[in-house]
């Protein structure tokens, strides 16, 4: 059984050529990049409203403990913002609209905005560890979405995953669980 792999370049130039305009995303892309670019502006609006929650958090905070976990929730906070471009980089190449809509952000994103009714550590622990469960479950599922559809946006998506497994790891660690 051979399956020799034949590339027909000839093919592959003629039609980027045609499509010049399309920019990175060629006839062989598998998915509908306005579906693509609706779920990554979700993330977006999940990370922005990650970066808000942990940035309330930061200053907040009280308590003995307080300097150790404002420095992990600052921490936190830069790298959710950091998602949140690198997901709007993304739609900006798959030709789409990066959506920073306030006015939209809490009902686009994946995890709420809620905060503890006080200044409490742990329950500010709590409820980023929710958070964070939250956002891992659900870039799991995208994930499995794009499968080898789109190995751009997949692999940028298994990149914040990674980053978002660890937020949730050093919370752990923080709660002492």
């Amino acid at each position: 059984m051979s399956d020799s792999f034949v590339l027909d370049v000839t093919r592959i130039r003629e039609e980027a050529q045609r499509k010049m305009e399309a920019g990175p995303v060629t006839g062989s892309y598998g998915l509908d990049e306005e579906r693509v670019i609706a779920i990554l502006n979700d993330v977006i609006a999940t990370e922005v409203v990650c970066w808000l929650r942990y940035t309330r958090h930061a200053i907040s905070a009280i308590g003995i403990d307080r300097a150790q976990v404002s420095a992990e929730f600052t921490e936190h906070a830069a790298a959710e913002m950091q998602h949140a471009i690198r997901a709007a980089e993304r739609v900006s190449q798959l030709g789409g609209d990066p959506d920073f809509d306030p006015a939209t952000l809490v009902q686009r994103a994946h995890t709420d905005y809620t905060t503890p009714a006080s200044d409490d550590l742990k329950a500010m622990l709590e409820n980023n560890l929710l958070a964070e469960r939250i956002v891992i479950s659900t870039y799991q599922e995208i994930i499995r979405w794009l499968g080898d559809h789109d190995p751009t946006t997949r692999r940028l998506m298994e990149s914040i995953l990674e980053e978002e497994e660890e937020h949730a790891d050093d919370i752990i660690d923080l709660l002492g669980t």
